[in-house]
């Protein structure tokens, strides 16, 4: 497999796929670094200059990578199966991390993302994980998440949506298509990984913004509700479904001092 170097972009290869990454800061197997998770339309690109400023708020390497299917790394076969968040965690990220050399991690994740990272952090109990912050977590579906999906819907086949994504994916379909389908899937409606959380032996930080068009509170309330670890919680008025974007000031503050309390570097 090729490893990750130092600060810039590149790709990794894991499981017979090339996976796009960058990184900031320093390489992964030079000390702790946190590991962006992206959400179920998101790529590296689309975190903008989100890992620069968390790289200068926390002093720790940030490194990113594209799901495949997304950005600009290989596709994936559709349709994706129903499980595909669990079989990244179970599957995938092991082996990205192995790519890279990370010895310390912090796992962050949006959406789609937060959930691979609850999931890794629950069942596959990585010794290289540090702590977890989670933004935008879904652990069920709700009614809410699934209207705004097929809204997604509606707005991608009009060719809106399309046509902006293909501005960051190579196969803007194949992002979108294995996305959209699997939760709005019939058989997707009793989706519940919420049991993940019950295995999370690292502390967590849980963000979410008040006007979250995807999901409700009921997702942050589970995780307090079922984890054994200290869970901190930070709900943001005026934002959206991403945190990083609406409110980045508080979100960088909060996870810098979430990092300095507890997480041992």
């Amino acid at each position: 497999m090729a490893r990750a170097g130092a600060e810039g972009t590149g790709f990794v290869a894991v499981d017979g796929r090339r996976l796009e990454y960058r990184m900031v800061g320093p390489a992964p197997g030079d000390g702790p670094v946190i590991v962006l998770l992206h959400e179920g339309l998101g790529c590296v690109a689309l975190w903008r200059d989100f890992p620069e400023r968390l790289a200068a708020a926390t002093g720790m390497g940030v490194f990113a990578y594209s799901r495949a299917g997304y950005g600009q790394s290989d596709p994936r076969p559709l349709p994706w199966p129903l499980d595909y968040m669990t079989r990244e965690a179970r599957d995938v990220v092991p082996g990205v991390l192995n790519a890279v050399g990370a010895k310390q991690v912090v796992l962050m994740g949006h959406s789609d993302g937060a959930t691979i990272a609850a999931i890794h952090a629950g069942q596959v109990r990585d010794v290289r994980v540090r702590g977890v912050i989670l933004m935008a977590p879904h652990f069920f579906t709700e009614p809410v998440g699934l209207a705004a999906i097929a809204e997604a819907k509606r707005a991608y086949d009009a060719g809106g949506l399309r046509q902006r994504m293909a501005k960051y994916h190579r196969d803007p379909d194949n992002a979108f298509r294995g996305w959209n389908d699997a939760w709005l899937a019939e058989g997707f409606r009793e989706w519940n990984v919420a049991a993940a959380i019950d295995g999370i032996g690292v502390p967590v930080l849980a963000i979410q913004g008040e006007g979250d068009e995807y999901g409700t509170l009921a997702q942050i309330e589970e995780i307090e509700a079922r984890a054994n670890v200290p869970v901190e919680r930070m709900i943001l008025p005026d934002c959206g479904h991403a945190p990083q974007f609406d409110q980045p000031g508080a979100v960088l503050a909060a996870v810098g001092d979430f990092l300095s309390r507890q997480v041992a570097r």
